[in-house]
């Protein structure tokens, strides 16, 4: 009778909703060690993209656009990486933390809008040099943000030594 009652009022098939989301939950989940060879297999394929990306540079006529695929695509692969570690939501989230909300938009515009649109369109060395520096110094500065303080030193660093 309580089975019946269950099943009428609706709680047997919230119960099984339940476990399948709880299966679902723990067959997604990846161990430590899985998690591990993920960052170091997406962080290798970054380098070795980033590397064959310098290298197709000097190729004539497709070098300069070969390179912002290969390179842009290696750090994308690198900034990846990391969400073996801790995982795609709480990576996103932390991501979009006030302290480092203004860092990650300014990488992703770089990264996204500036880097490949207008390369793709201009075909400038120089410019793909400057995107390069803009790229590499806005991904430095989102990392430092996730060691505590650094990020304060750093700007404060050069008034200390302006004052003796």
């Amino acid at each position: 009778m309580d089975k019946l009652k269950s099943v009428l009022s609706g709680e047997e098939s919230r119960r099984e909703d339940r476990t399948i989301l709880e299966s679902v939950n723990e067959a997604s989940t990846l161990g430590w060690g899985t998690r591990v060879k993920g960052f170091i297999a997406c962080f290798v394929i970054g380098g070795v993209c980033a590397i064959l990306g310098v290298c197709l540079l000097f190729l004539p006529r497709i070098g300069l656009i070969l390179f912002i695929v290969f390179y842009t695509f290696g750090n994308i692969c690198a900034l990846g990486s990391t969400m073996f570690l801790m995982g795609p939501v709480k990576q996103l989230k932390r991501m979009c933390d006030k302290t480092r909300a203004l860092a990650t938009t300014i990488m992703i515009v770089i990264t996204a809008s500036f880097f490949l649109l207008l390369l793709f369109q201009w075909k400038n060395f120089g410019l793909a040099l400057f995107f390069v520096i803009l790229q590499v110094l806005s991904f430095s500065w989102y990392s430092l943000s996730y060691i505590p303080f650094v990020r304060f030193v750093i700007l404060t660093l050069p008034l200390s030594y302006s004052i003796f």
